[in-house]
């Protein structure tokens, strides 16, 4: 699958509080650190945190934007406080960091993006990453699911999130 190394099983298992009616996809968790394409060729690479040692790489990132606040890397990151199985409250604040990791990608920095679990919120960030870079957003969802992790995005307010995002 294009975008995604082989996945490594680590033992956790999605446990939520969802009001009725909602949408919640639950699966057995795995390790991500994933070069990511988005629809215009800005590469950056999304993670997931559960890990002996989430912050072991071959080469470090320029840049981080954390979406878990468990993240406290040695490089120079930021955190975009995101509800887990849930989305923040207002999209505007998301759209300007989101655009200022893609500059920051584009500027040739090696940038990533993560949650705890690497599906639910930096599934959604992708698809909105995707729709920034004009990805439909009717089809950035199954972007990400074909592209990333077919586990991505995990909640139906997740995906309207994203569908929504520049409406």
């Amino acid at each position: 699958m294009p975008g995604r190394l082989g996945p490594v099983v680590w033992s956790a298992r999605h446990a939520s509080a969802q009001s009725p009616g909602s949408h919640v996809r639950r699966f057995d968790s795995h390790l991500h650190r994933s070069r990511i394409e988005l629809p215009d060729s800005t590469e950056l690479t999304a993670v997931s945190f559960g890990s002996v040692d989430p912050y072991a790489r071959d080469v470090s990132p320029d840049f981080g934007l954390y979406l878990d606040e468990r993240w406290q890397p040695p490089w120079p990151h930021e955190f975009l406080d995101w509800p887990d199985f849930g989305v923040p409250d207002d999209p505007v604040p998301v759209v300007e960091v989101l655009g200022s990791l893609l500059d920051r990608a584009r500027e040739g920095q090696r940038v990533e993006i993560g949650c705890y679990g690497g599906h639910g919120r930096t599934g959604t960030a992708l698809a909105c990453l995707a729709i920034l870079c004009d990805q439909a957003p009717n089809e950035a969802v199954g972007w990400v699911r074909a592209r990333y992790c077919e586990r991505a995005v995990e909640t139906d307010e997740q995906e309207a999130f994203a569908r929504n995002l520049t409406s």
